[in-house]
């Protein structure tokens, strides 16, 4: 009787592109009987419980050529591929921004203040709300920041070649059609600047083949006991007793060996590739995925609250502009918002223009206030923060601290 199998030498998941070419017979090296291998052709027969695990990958030569998906073959592998981008908007008319030099935050009063670090105060636990009702505020400073941000939404398309159990299943092969090339297929896009990543099998691009790991048998080798069924015993280590013992072993009964635990004494086990099914559907699997890039600025600011805190505050919007593309702001007030504004813009079309589409652009400008609060309380000094429209809270030194551990924020 002869046998063909393929040599098989890929990744479990990803077989590479660019050594797509047509299958190869080779000889499969068997067991007999007496443990010595022969070639597959003479009479011999092949024993299941000694077939060992195959390699995980696919194998290189598994899959014949999809003359749509050539274009691929260039650099072989998991490729990323774009089109080139659509025209863009137009650019952002001169803005007057005589409505940022008006725009006023509302200030942080003695009474805002005071009722900021009560509320701040109750939230934790290991904190004295004496402190917070008798304190005396010295003096509130009080400056007004601007954040900048870039969004852009971008959308990117990896070709991969995997696959599934065949179960019978329809199989949407080469002779339905030609695949149509990852940009041709058409996919229901998320709303703008939601990351999402969806995966899709290309019509046309599947192809049932043998299994690769368990040779079409459905079952291979367990790598536990070598097919054996039994494992040497862990107690007495096979000696059937243990070291300076007459009595035998209680865990094997006296035998040596104990069955093996991996395969439950069966010998071998159900493939895990193609789950006992003895055959692999293969596809060239879409994987496209949708993510949001952010540049962020925050102006500077002559207080001592971390920059961290500034970047997560709620603030007040003062500007907003979305388009395919945005152009970057210019004689904005603060010079170094308009600076941001090229460098962001600048910096996202490097990063991006080489590896995705951009779908969806949007840049802001908020308004963030900024109170340092001076107080005095039981003879000594401190000071705490208010940042954020909806008056958040930072503490550099509380009087009334009950116990170390808690994050203060």
């Amino acid at each position: 009787m002869s046998q063909q199998t393929h040599d098989f030498g890929l990744g479990l998941f990803v077989a590479r592109l660019s050594l797509l070419t047509p299958s190869l017979p080779a000889l499969q090296m068997c067991s007999v009987s007496d443990g010595r291998l022969c070639e597959t052709g003479l009479n011999c027969v092949v024993d299941l419980s000694f077939e060992a695990e195959s390699p995980l990958a696919p194998p290189a030569e598994l899959l014949e050529r999809l003359p749509s998906y050539d274009w691929l073959l260039q650099g072989g592998g998991r490729q990323i591929f774009f089109p080139p981008l659509e025209a863009p908007g137009r650019p952002l008319e001169q803005r007057c921004w005589s409505s940022f030099v008006e725009h006023r935050v509302p200030m942080v009063t003695e009474e805002v203040a005071r009722e900021a670090l009560l509320s701040f105060v109750s939230s934790k636990c290991c904190y004295g709300s004496a402190a917070a009702g008798d304190l005396v505020i010295q003096e509130l400073k009080q400056q007004t920041l601007c954040r900048y941000r870039l969004e852009t939404f971008t959308e990117s398309r990896i070709s991969e070649w995997t696959f599934q159990p065949f179960t019978n299943q329809s199989v949407d092969g080469p002779q339905r059609g030609t695949s149509p090339r990852l940009w041709d297929i058409k996919v229901q896009v998320p709303p703008m600047f939601q990351e999402d990543t969806r995966k899709f099998q290309v019509p046309h691009s599947s192809l049932v083949k043998e299994c690769h790991k368990c040779h079409g048998r459905g079952r291979y080798k367990c790598s536990g006991c070598h097919g054996a069924g039994m494992v040497r015993c862990p107690s007495c280590s096979g000696a059937k007793r243990k070291a300076k013992q007459s009595r035998r072993c209680q865990m094997c009964s006296g035998s040596g060996r104990r069955r093996c635990s991996t395969c439950s004494g069966r010998g071998n086990k159900t493939c895990t590739t193609c789950k006992g099914e003895k055959k692999l559907l293969h596809f060239i699997q879409l994987v496209i995925v949708w993510k949001n890039s952010l540049f962020e600025f925050v102006s500077e600011h002559r207080l001592n609250c971390p920059g961290e805190l500034l970047a997560k505050a709620k603030g007040e919007s003062l500007f907003k502009d979305e388009n395919t593309v945005v152009y970057p702001i210019v004689d904005f007030p603060l010079p170094e918002i308009s600076l941001a504004s090229q460098r962001g813009i600048a910096e996202h079309s490097a990063a991006l223009a080489s590896r995705a589409r951009v779908l969806q652009q949007r840049q802001t400008i908020e308004l963030i206030p900024l109170t340092e609060v001076h107080y005095w309380y039981q003879g000594q000094t401190y000071v705490y923060y208010i940042y954020g429209t909806d008056h958040r809270v930072y503490v550099v030194d509380y009087p009334e601290r009950y116990c170390c551990g808690c994050t203060i924020l």
